[in-house]
């Protein structure tokens, strides 16, 4: 049985996914008029297939960000995850499987570094995601000397290119990884205290729960999340980039939080997350369309988080 603090926070969620998917639904529209080519079947499949790195990063941001958290090196993850598998298949002769698992170790890993440097070291989660992002992204560079990876195998490139259907196989990961999500935040014991750190760190620490194995988990399934995207990033790249992930731990932030997450911590879902993912999907896309040049799709991103955190403060 939910608290009524719980209750109040539910409804708090629940207005401010309907706002961000009201708010999608007007810009899909004016885009729809101010474009002939953006309503048609390739350009949305093309939106999804767009939309799921950052989407899939925000399935993690999100777990991060409830608990309080907050990880700039998802980026950089997103990169080196990409890099090391496309190494292990290109230069070692690897096949696709152990370079997926390759790419997915490095994730965890970082996400286990984050995790640990902020719990046991009490660095600042800011800093410390700083730290690992020059450090994943060093290594991404030193590893290729700034080139990139190539001769990944054919079957490869499926992941990121491939279509089931009409649908492209990045939208079934979206799926997968966002159902994933959805049961572990609001159906399990782990989910339960993600939101119980994020509301009160002190009240769940005195409640018994482990606040700092909960938080090293919580960094690890975001490395995780991350390095998906990275590998998807590298299918459809059919190349392991050492920069690949440049500016997307920005965006993932601002999907989370558009999607309703609050900044303090202890409010947000996945449910949001993809609406805000979608939502940048849609503005980068129907701008690329009507001819508006990419500086002023980023000062439009801008503008349209400050506008979303303000809303969060006028709805709180």
């Amino acid at each position: 049985m939910k608290s009524p603090e719980n209750k109040k926070k539910f409804k708090l969620l629940k207005q401010r996914e309907f706002i961000a998917f009201a708010a999608l639904v007007i810009i899909f529209v004016f885009f729809s008029l101010g474009s002939k080519n953006f309503f048609t079947l390739f350009n949305i499949m093309n939106i999804f297939r767009q939309a799921s790195i950052n989407a899939i990063i925000a399935v993690g941001m999100t777990f991060v960000i409830i608990s309080g958290g907050i990880d700039l090196s998802v980026g950089a993850t997103v990169s080196l995850s990409g890099v090391i598998a496309a190494i292990a298949m290109g230069n070692w002769g690897m096949n696709s499987i152990v370079g997926i698992i390759c790419g997915l170790a490095v994730g965890v890993a970082i996400g286990f570094v984050n995790g640990f440097v902020i719990t046991k070291g009490g660095v600042p989660p800011i800093i410390s995601t700083v730290a690992t992002m020059t450090i994943a992204s060093g290594l991404a560079l030193v590893l290729t000397g700034g080139r990139s990876v190539t001769n990944l195998p054919d079957n490869f490139s499926i992941i990121g290119r491939g279509n089931i259907g009409i649908l492209p196989i990045p939208v079934f990961i979206i799926i997968i990884t966002y159902i994933l999500g959805h049961i572990l935040l609001t159906k399990t014991r782990f989910g339960a205290t993600v939101f119980g750190i994020g509301g009160n760190e002190e009240a769940a620490r005195l409640a018994g729960i482990s606040v700092e194995w909960v938080k090293i988990r919580v960094y690890m399934f975001c490395g995780a999340m991350s390095a998906v995207s990275g590998l998807i990033m590298a299918s459809r790249l059919n190349s392991g980039q050492p920069l690949a992930g440049d500016g997307l731990d920005l965006n993932a932030i601002a999907a989370v939080v558009i999607g309703g997450a609050s900044v303090n911590g202890g409010v947000g879902g996945v449910v949001g997350s993809l609406i805000g993912a979608l939502l940048m999907s849609v503005l980068t896309n129907g701008f690329d369309l009507i001819g508006m040049g990419r500086y002023y799709q980023m000062i439009f991103t801008g503008i349209v988080l400050i506008l979303a955190v303000t809303l969060q403060k006028k709805t709180r």
